[in-house]
C-alpha cells in the first residue's frame, strides 16, 4: 500500500542520515572493483533516483502518460559522486527524500492511478511509490546495516 511505503520513507529518511554519519570517510569511498560503484556512488544513485522519481511523481500528475527515463551509470558518473563531500550527499539525500515525502503527502489518493511511461512500461503513480521505497531499501542495505 502507498501509505506503508510513505511511513517507510519517513522511518528511512528519521533514521538512516545519521547512520550514513557515523561511517568513516574511507569505507565510504571504497571500491571493490573499478566498475563497481562505492557505497558513496550508491547513495548518489540514490540521489539520480529520487531525482527521476521526483519528475515522475509531479509530472505524472498533470501530463498524459509522461516518458521519464534515465541512464543510471551515466547519471552517476557525470555527477561525481565520488569526489562530492560525503557529508554534503548525506543531506542532499536526506533533503530530497523529505521532499519527496511531503508532495506525495499532499498528493490526492485520485492521481495514484495515473500513468508514467519509465521507458520499459506504463506504470501507475501508487506502483513508482512503492517501487521508489522497496529500491531505497535494497541499495540502503548494500551501505549499511539497520
Amino acid at each position: 500500500m502507498v501509505s506503508q511505503s510513505l511511513q517507510r520513507l519517513q522511518f528511512l529518511c528519521d533514521h538512516i542520515p545519521a547512520l550514513l554519519m557515523k561511517m568513516d570517510e574511507e569505507t565510504f569511498s571504497y571500491k571493490t572493483n573499478p566498475n563497481k560503484w562505492s557505497k558513496k556512488e550508491i547513495l548518489g544513485h540514490l540521489i539520480d533516483s529520487a531525482t527521476n522519481n521526483h519528475h515522475r511523481f509531479v509530472r505524472g500528475q498533470f501530463e498524459h502518460i509522461p516518458l521519464i527515463t534515465y541512464n543510471q551509470d551515466q547519471w552517476n558518473m557525470y555527477n561525481y559522486y565520488q569526489q562530492i563531500a560525503t557529508k554534503q550527499l548525506i543531506h542532499f539525500w536526506e533533503a530530497y527524500n523529505r521532499q519527496l515525502l511531503a508532495v506525495l503527502l499532499q498528493l490526492p489518493a485520485s492521481y495514484y492511478t495515473q500513468l508514467v511511461n519509465t521507458g520499459a512500461q506504463n506504470c501507475t503513480l501508487a506502483f513508482l511509490v512503492q517501487d521508489y521505497v522497496t529500491h531505497l531499501e535494497h541499495h540502503l542495505k548494500q551501505i549499511i546495516s539497520y
